[in-house]
């Protein structure tokens, strides 16, 4: 009987799990999107507007490459990128709803991998739609909206330092999305919380016995 309880409540807390999932995804989707349409009509690249002061923007650029303005590779690497982006979140999606399916996640950990799976998919909908949505490319080839900038530091650094010393710099620079943030905390929950985040087979029997 205790084997078939454990399947019974594992069953449940999977589709519990799942529905927890799709609920943040779902928010964080509809969040993402709708702050970048709102920038990118409402605004033009290279416009700002501070909304805490000097350390915390809004500043609209649009990136052809990864997280954070990072690009590789031109127009070719561009298609790689988003048909890789394609296929991962393809195989992520399928991997985490096996995950929470089957109960190797806590309430966290499934909070945790929804956030990755849906800021992925959160960029991926900007690299296949914008381009023909706002005219400017065509389908695979438009151009990921960047919004959130914190430049919590800015000045010369003091000589002293090695390397650079007596240049200028600014911390945090890069410009970033909802999308970039969210798998930014997905991972990082899972990496610095693991024990608290996932669950495995043994472990879970174990609380049942």
């Amino acid at each position: 009987m205790r084997p078939c309880l454990w399947r019974l409540n594992s069953s449940n807390r999977g589709v519990n799990r799942i529905k927890l999932a799709a609920w943040v995804a779902l928010a964080l989707l509809v969040t993402d999107q709708a702050s970048k349409l709102w920038v990118r009509t409402q605004m033009v690249p290279g416009e700002s507007f501070e909304v805490l002061g000097r350390y915390f923007q809004i500043f609209f650029i649009e990136n052809n490459g990864m997280a954070f303005g990072l690009e590789w590779g031109g127009r070719f690497g561009k298609l790689l990128l988003t048909t890789f982006r394609l296929v991962a979140v393809v195989g992520l999606g399928y991997y985490f709803r096996r995950m929470i399916q089957t109960g190797q996640t806590t309430q966290a950990g499934t909070v945790a991998l929804a956030l990755i799976w849906s800021g992925a998919c959160g960029n991926i909908i900007d690299s296949l739609f914008y381009g023909p949505l706002f005219g400017y490319e065509t389908f695979l080839y438009g151009r990921v909206v960047d919004m959130l900038y914190f430049p919590l530091y800015q000045g010369f650094l003091p000589s002293w330092i090695p390397v650079w010393g007596g240049e200028y710099w600014v911390f945090f620079r890069p410009v970033f999305n909802l999308a970039d943030a969210a798998i930014c905390v997905g991972v990082g929950m899972s990496l610095l919380f693991y024990n608290r985040v996932f669950v495995t087979l043994s472990d879970d029997k174990h609380h049942l016995a």
